[in-house]
């Protein structure tokens, strides 16, 4: 075992130890069955704590010939598959996380020596019997081991697009880092499997597409690999019966991922839970947000002020509740080139803040927690209508309950005076001001914008805890 040649698998054994562990080796199959293949390089995209290193341990796990693993998958999904003895521990494994290289470098000429004298290092000690034709230089150290051996890699790359968001205005760094990676994996027999993630997807920096042989895996087009990141609705429900959580709850404050997987017998659908959340509010017999604890409001806060057109409005109505039509396919793929607000809503999407609905091409907000982040990052801002009117929110639930009309009324004319995106007359913009001006009242119920033509029937069951006692009360609308 060393540093990054054949690692072990003490990462995927401390998530098997962890008190919650929900079994991802289905995503075992699905990589399996590229080995070897065209189809053997994969870039799996998702924000940030969703999952994305734990599956690389397990990969790192299930396939290094350095231990035995059965004893930790002999259990798990992936044993009922056939391919799963057939791949199991029988490849030479290189796992690197890239942040791990940029953070102890201060250029990319540097990054690039360090990882490739790294990397060199495992593997002459590993394969010492090994005659290299040019030992300083990693493609042919490489070459040269499976010439010998005739044992192709499996290589795992985390954090692969770190450079890209810390590096964000060196474009010569971006295209050196690129064509480093295109030259080591593109066309190279020594590659079993080439298993990249990070939060951006790959496919485009400007016009320098070096990495087109990666098929993606993103939050706009998860493939056939969305329930093997983040948990599904069926995984929180167990977790929510196990430690006795509401799972309404949990759905109102982590739920909203809807990931689209295409399918030959049918498309389907997948709601995604935010894993870190879900985790942290089963441990701690509370929900609240704490997926938003691991970066501040900040970061948000910088797309969301960009001086474009329709953004600011946009926003205003995704706070509202509503869903706002945008198109995904001119994002480049950085966090820096924005031609209009479309670019800027879709890396929202890909950084966890949005959620992409690929069938109507619309986004919104997904859900409390990340609803909460929004409102965080307006109240610092200028945007002092948008934020005062959050805030009165409260009172304006308040006067609701007290059934005090005037002042229901007077607080949403309030509303509609200090929104611009709602100083016109329609029923849209009044659906937006009233959602907004109820913003806390989604806390306790749900929001309808109309109900359907017709005849409507009311019906309220009451319960008192004390008396025991059930109380009903029907009401018939005529529409």
């Amino acid at each position: 075992m060393s540093s990054y040649l054949n690692p072990g698998n003490k990462g995927f054994q401390e998530s098997l130890n962890s008190q919650i562990y929900i079994d991802k080796t289905g995503l075992i199959e699905k990589t399996n069955a590229v080995l070897n293949t065209r189809q053997k390089f994969l870039c799996v995209s998702r924000p940030r704590r969703f999952g994305k290193s734990m599956a690389a341990d397990m990969l790192a796990a299930y396939y290094e010939r350095g231990e035995d693993s059965s004893a930790l998958f002999d259990s798990l999904e992936i044993s009922k598959s056939d391919s799963y003895k057939l791949h199991r521990n029988q490849y030479d494994v290189l796992k690197i996380n890239m942040q791990e290289f940029l953070s102890m470098t201060h250029s990319i000429d540097d990054m690039i020596a360090m990882l490739q004298k790294y990397l060199i290092f495992d593997l002459k000690d590993h394969f010492a019997d090994v005659q290299f034709r040019d030992e300083d230089n990693l493609i042919q150290v490489m070459k040269d081991i499976y010439s010998k051996t005739k044992c192709a890699f499996v290589i795992l790359i985390d954090e692969w697009d770190c450079l890209f968001r810390e590096y964000q205005q060196d474009y010569n760094a971006q295209k050196k880092y690129l064509d480093f990676l295109r030259v080591w994996l593109k066309d190279k027999d020594y590659v079993a499997l080439a298993y990249m993630t990070g939060i951006l997807p790959v496919k485009k920096y400007g016009s320098h597409s070096a990495l087109n042989m990666f098929t993606e895996y993103s939050m706009t087009d998860p493939g056939d690999l969305a329930e093997y990141f983040g948990f599904t609705e069926q995984e929180t429900a167990f977790l929510c019966e196990k430690y006795e959580m509401n799972f309404d709850e949990a759905k109102t404050w982590y739920d909203g991922y809807q990931l689209l997987v295409h399918r030959q017998v049918g498309n389907q659908y997948y709601s995604i839970y935010n894993p870190k959340s879900v985790v942290e509010a089963m441990m701690r017999h509370k929900f609240g947000t704490y997926w938003n604890q691991t970066e501040t409001y900040e970061a948000l806060k910088i797309y969301i002020q960009m001086d474009m057109d329709g953004l600011k409005d946009s926003v205003i109505k995704m706070l509202a509740g509503e869903c706002v039509q945008v198109n995904v396919g001119t994002f480049s793929n950085d966090m820096t080139t924005f031609a209009t607000k479309d670019d800027v809503l879709t890396l929202l999407v890909h950084l966890g803040y949005l959620t992409y609905d690929s069938t109507n091409e619309t986004v919104r907000i997904p859900n409390k927690e990340v609803s909460q982040e929004y409102v965080n990052a307006i109240s610092t801002m200028n945007w002092y209508g948008v934020a005062e009117s959050v805030e009165d929110s409260r009172k304006l639930l308040e006067a609701l309950w007290a059934l005090d009309e005037e002042s229901v009324a007077d607080g949403i004319a309030k509303a509609h005076e200090e929104i611009s995106i709602i100083q016109y007359n329609d029923e849209n913009s009044l659906s937006c001001t009233i959602n907004l001006a109820f913003y806390f009242a989604r806390e306790y119920y749900t929001m309808v914008r109309e109900l359907p033509a017709g005849k409507v029937l009311l019906v309220g069951i009451n319960y008192n805890k004390t008396t025991k006692k059930h109380e009903c009360l029907i009401e018939i609308i005529e529409k």
